[in-house]
């Protein structure tokens, strides 16, 4: 007979104390500091404060140490936090046309205004271990000096659109002449509750904070046929781009700093309709510091879920708003999933009688 498991205070301390042994590990050997993990597990770093939705290197990566490496669980620590973060505004919208470009990069075009800039990649290694790291007491690489590139460099997809062959940014059209509507007032998925159909705001936030991992195989599926895609990356550039804010007692921007940004263009074909020409469209990503594959996988994903807003049939999971928006919470998602080591005696109980009682009615039922 299955009965209650009794715990207390005291067990649950114990737990602490065993977890926080487990995190230092062996004592003989020098304890990480936080300012390393900043320094050398920056993509580390990047994707907490991505998913985390809050920008602070130094809290990611203390979030990083006491949750020994568990990025899933670092992002939980450091939303939690965020939480009880006063908010005193927006700031305005980041102009990343103007980011200071330390990589930018398109497969799309080979010869582009103001070069390839391969910057910090893995993309031309080997992948094979080096050993050398291995190696303590080893002098420190030389690198280059990494010169962010001249702020005015051009967006790639504006060349397509001096064209009129990639569609605006703006849903839009203006008329020659005509003012340009000011843009509406964003959703905020952190203040209110997102319903159905979500607007592409909305999505994009979701998609921002959502588990790179689940963006990643949603926007794979896309490119293996559960979608009407056919993508190319059009520009990934990454860079610092100015943070400002307007005070209402000034009336007037004000900067508040530089962060790191990693924005991604997608190219899609678009057959055009009755009103509206074939013509490219576009998916957009963005992400905190240096999240390529995060930003690239977002573009995709949001490509696919504005079938319906291009009239295209909706078929694949990547191209259902409520399918891929719900389950990519990695907070969620995995608070979900570990739930289910608390206690469930109640519950287990009450199935097990009634499938001891199924199986004993089934038993005299035989002859």
């Amino acid at each position: 007979m299955y009965v209650s498991v009794k715990g207390g205070e005291t067990a649950i301390e114990h737990s602490w104390g065993l977890l926080a042994a487990a995190r230092r590990g062996d004592p003989a050997l020098a304890e990480l500091g936080v300012a390393q993990i900043r320094e050398q597990l920056r993509l580390g770093v990047h994707r907490v404060m991505t998913e985390g939705s809050l920008y602070d290197p130094d809290l990611a990566a203390l979030a990083i140490k006491q949750a020994s490496g568990d990025l899933y669980e670092a992002v939980f620590l450091l939303r939690a936090y965020r939480t009880t973060l006063p908010r005193l505004g927006a700031a305005r919208p980041l102009d990343t046309g103007t980011m200071a470009i330390r990589r930018r990069i398109s497969a799309a075009f080979k010869d582009l205004p103001g070069g390839q800039v391969l910057g910090p990649t893995p993309d031309y290694t080997q992948r094979l271990l080096d050993f050398a790291l291995a190696a303590e007491g080893s002098p420190a690489p030389v690198a280059p000096e990494d010169v962010p590139v001249d702020r005015t460099m051009p967006r790639v997809l504006d060349l397509l659109g001096r064209e009129g062959l990639v569609e605006p940014e703006r849903a839009a059209a203006i008329a020659p002449g005509a003012e340009p509507e000011p843009a509406p007032e964003p959703f905020d998925v952190t203040r209110e509750p997102m319903g159905f159909p979500a607007g592409r705001d909305a999505r994009l936030q979701v998609l921002a904070r959502a588990d790179e991992g689940w963006l990643l195989a949603m926007g794979y599926s896309t490119q293996r046929g559960y979608a009407s895609s056919h993508p190319f990356a059009g520009e990934i550039r990454m860079g610092e781009v100015t943070v400002e804010f307007v005070p209402d007692e000034l009336g007037f921007a004000v900067e508040l700093g530089e962060i790191t940004v990693t924005e991604c263009q997608m190219i899609n074909q678009f057959h055009g309709g009755h009103e509206v020409p074939p013509q490219f469209t576009r998916g957009y990503g963005l992400a905190f510091g240096e999240c390529e594959r995060k930003a690239m996988s977002m573009a995709l994903v949001d490509r696919a879920l504005r079938a319906r807003e291009l009239g295209e049939p909706v078929t694949a999971p990547a191209q259902d708003e409520e399918f891929v928006l719900s389950h990519g919470d990695s907070l969620e998602s995995s608070g979900f999933v570990q739930h289910l080591k608390l206690p469930h005696y109640v519950d287990f109980q009450a199935e097990l009688e009634l499938v001891r009682r199924l199986r004993a009615g089934r038993e005299g039922d035989r002859p």
